[in-house]
């Protein structure tokens, strides 16, 4: 039985999530990456343990993380029964459905039959009657917006979830679910957006919500928002400045695709360092500072592979405020490198 470090709970500051009474703290692990049935569960366990002791208390999963699909609730659900039982009640521990889970034509997407045995399912990996927050991972088109919040709906009143939120819908696809929301006297609490240097889709203005970006209408509509991929799959972590590591994700063949490399966006990432550099930072703790800016993120999602990693990482909420001449520099290169995979397939639906 793991016992948790006393001071955990004055490491990391929070921040309110839009409208609603629930705290994040800035920081929140998400098991999307290293989570899978390859890696031996003592170094999950050793990963998640750690990121407790430094006082996160947010952990971020979906019903196919792994692979294979499921085995990050698995893991989980080991920790809940075994080192995490006495922490239960601090820890948000939230999860996803909307990708591929199972064979057939109920094993993704947005409907009612798919998102609620979804959910059940997870509650049985994590060994839960409830999770914190439960997520509609991505748009369906092919859904009505009535069914797709109607399940988030159940999930609430059932007491199988204590907030719903959506992940990786656009700005216009964002105020349309408010809207229905709204209309059904369903509280939507949270929006799980990618969001980087290299990523910055949600500050974009779209005509469809009246000119609005997609963080102009989370703060409208009163969401916290939880940037996940701040360090663009791995490129904003300075891996790859001077190539691609055998073991890196780009080399396996991962997210991180090695079209993503390009001269172009290598250049970019090589100045962004030597900005980090001149605050006495990594290039990832000011990836980090630099989505943190702005008061309207509520938490930002960070997949470590290592305790090292995520030590590194943290110093970042620690590290000196970005300064004017410091935005106007990194504005110059934090640019669109074309890495938000999330796009095509919920986000310009």
């Amino acid at each position: 039985m793991h016992v948790a470090d006393p001071q955990r709970h004055s490491l990391i500051a929070t921040r309110r999530a839009g409208r609603s009474g629930l705290s994040l703290g800035v920081v929140t692990l998400g098991l999307w990456q290293n989570f899978g049935a390859a890696r031996p569960f003592a170094e999950q366990r050793e990963l998640v343990l750690r990121a407790i002791d430094l006082g996160i208390t947010h952990l971020d999963l979906a019903n196919n993380y792994g692979p294979p699909v499921g085995a990050a609730e698995e893991s989980v659900g080991r920790l809940l029964a075994r080192d995490l039982t006495p922490y239960r009640d601090e820890l948000v521990i939230a999860t996803k459905a909307g990708y591929r889970a199972w064979p057939g034509p109920f094993g993704e997407h947005g409907s009612r039959k798919y998102l609620l045995a979804s959910l059940d399912r997870s509650l049985a990996r994590l060994g839960l009657d409830h999770v914190d927050v439960f997520y509609s991972h991505r748009y369906d088109p092919k859904t009505p917006l009535e069914e797709t919040l109607g399940a988030l709906k159940t999930a609430l009143d059932s007491g199988r979830a204590r907030y719903v939120g959506v992940s990786s819908y656009s700005a216009v696809r964002t105020a349309q679910v408010t809207e229905v929301a709204r209309s059904m006297g369903l509280d939507l609490t949270l929006h799980q957006p990618s969001y980087s240097m290299l990523n910055r889709w949600i500050e974009q203005p779209d005509p469809g919500a009246g000119g609005r970006a997609l963080l102009d209408v989370a703060a409208d509509e009163g969401l916290g928002v939880v940037a996940f991929s701040p360090l663009a799959q791995g490129m904003l972590t300075g891996r790859y400045l001077t190539g691609i590591p055998a073991d890196s994700r780009a080399a396996r063949g991962g997210p991180l695709r090695q079209e993503y490399l390009s001269a172009d966006n290598l250049a970019h990432v090589r100045a962004l360092a030597e900005i980090a550099a001149a605050r006495g930072q990594s290039l990832a703790q000011l990836a980090i500072a630099w989505v943190l800016r702005d008061p309207r993120i509520t938490s930002v999602v960070l997949g470590p592979r290592t305790t090292a990693q995520l030590e590194d990482s943290l110093r970042a909420i620690d590290g000196p405020p970005i300064t004017p001449d410091e935005l106007a520099a990194i504005e110059l290169h934090a640019v669109d490198a074309g890495v938000n995979l999330w796009g095509p397939r919920s986000s310009e639906l």
